[in-house]
């Protein structure tokens, strides 16, 4: 899971507002509906001890409607500290239950279940002419449009489109958009590409991709480069492959950390799990991939956090002892992800009870021996 989304609340100082809220329907009594919600959410947040001004930037917030906020099926997050709203991102449905919640970390987890691995895609709209990029995933392109992705030219400004001579061959052609797919996936940082357009035109270019990327490289058998050409379908067909790869990387990630946390790694360990482990591991910024269960008994345990994501502790004379005045109570699911995603580290949402590391949490580790047959 790429974690730019949250960067915004790594560092920032709590305490934290954090609002899961349904977004009501359009309807006449619209307005009212989201007054109700409002105040019921401050109040609720200065029940909890919210400093006003706080409140008052959520109220307001959530009394404002988002651009392309539409229809029932839908949901918002708002995250808000010291009288601003740092991070206020829709959620792909409506949340599985509505809250606030009040505390010295925001409360993560659930936006990142609810988002997913949101594995990044590369999608190519190509004819014999050129290639339109755009990529799909980092919290972009969740209503299927994308995020263009500007192609650098030869003399430094960024191009839209990618653009071949009529005047070639489309042998040669087919080449050159090639060399532009490989750049801009190795640009983007994307884990699978999409190639749009029609049969032989799709064929031919998949064909000239370098391996390994052919083998990342799916072909959609609806649809063309023209604007709006079959889009649900191609939607669906992008969504599959979204989903693929979704599953494969958390099978990887769940695989080595059953091989590492087994009893028969003699081997340095490269997995943690429990709570004490987890907390150390954080502290020393070890943690490579932090597994998360929605469902598990550790999610929830009370553990002690100070003002920087790597400030945790199973006690709070822990923290005291290392010169933090003022150590808070956060649910451990929330602290560990605040400390990973301080420190470069992956996250992957585990929903498959029989996948899950026991008690919903777990970690990868950085620096030590992969026990993994070769």
């Amino acid at each position: 899971m790429r974690l730019s989304l949250l960067k915004p609340v790594i560092d920032r100082p709590g305490p934290w507002a954090s609002v899961y809220a349904t977004v009501p329907q359009s309807s006449e009594d619209t307005a009212k509906q989201q007054e109700l919600t409002a105040s019921a959410t401050t109040a609720q947040l200065f029940a909890l001890g919210a400093d006003e001004a706080t409140c008052g930037a959520v109220h307001e917030a959530l009394l404002t409607r988002r651009e392309g906020d539409t229809g029932a099926h839908a949901g918002r997050v708002l995250f808000a500290a010291h009288g601003a709203i740092v991070l206020d991102t829709p959620l792909p449905g409506p949340p599985a239950m509505p809250f606030a919640a009040w505390g010295p970390v925001p409360r993560v987890t659930p936006l990142l279940a609810a988002i997913g691995d949101d594995p990044v895609c590369l999608v190519v709209r190509l004819d014999r002419n050129g290639a339109d990029f755009a990529l799909l995933g980092e919290r972009g392109g969740a209503d299927g449009a994308g995020r263009t992705f500007p192609r650098a030219s030869a003399d430094g400004s960024s191009e839209r489109h990618f653009r071949t001579d009529p005047a070639n061959s489309w042998e040669h052609n087919a080449g050159e958009i090639a060399d532009a797919v490989r750049a801009a996936f190795e640009r983007s940082g994307a884990e699978a590409v999409v190639l749009v357009g029609e049969e032989r035109d799709r064929h031919l270019v998949h064909d000239k991709l370098p391996e390994p990327l052919r083998a990342l490289t799916c072909e959609s058998t609806h649809g063309g480069r023209a604007p709006g050409a079959e889009s649900a379908l191609v939607d669906r067909d992008i969504a599959q492959v979204r989903a693929v790869q979704e599953r494969e990387h958390i099978a990887q990630v769940t695989d080595r950390f059953r091989t590492g946390a087994g009893p028969g790694n003699k081997s340095a360990p490269h997995a943690a799990a429990g709570i004490p482990a987890l907390v150390e591991a954080a502290r020393e910024h070890r943690i490579d991939t932090l597994l998360v269960s929605p469902h598990g008994a550790d999610i929830a345990r009370q553990v002690w956090v100070g003002a920087d994501a790597d400030q945790l502790a199973v006690r709070g004379t822990e923290l005291t002892y290392l010169g933090e005045e003022r150590p808070a109570v956060a649910r451990a699911d929330d602290a560990l992800v605040r400390s990973a995603a301080a420190t470069g580290a992956d996250i992957v949402v585990v929903r498959d009870p029989e996948r899950a590391p026991s008690g919903g949490l777990g970690a990868l580790l950085r620096g030590t021996v992969d026990a993994t047959p070769d």
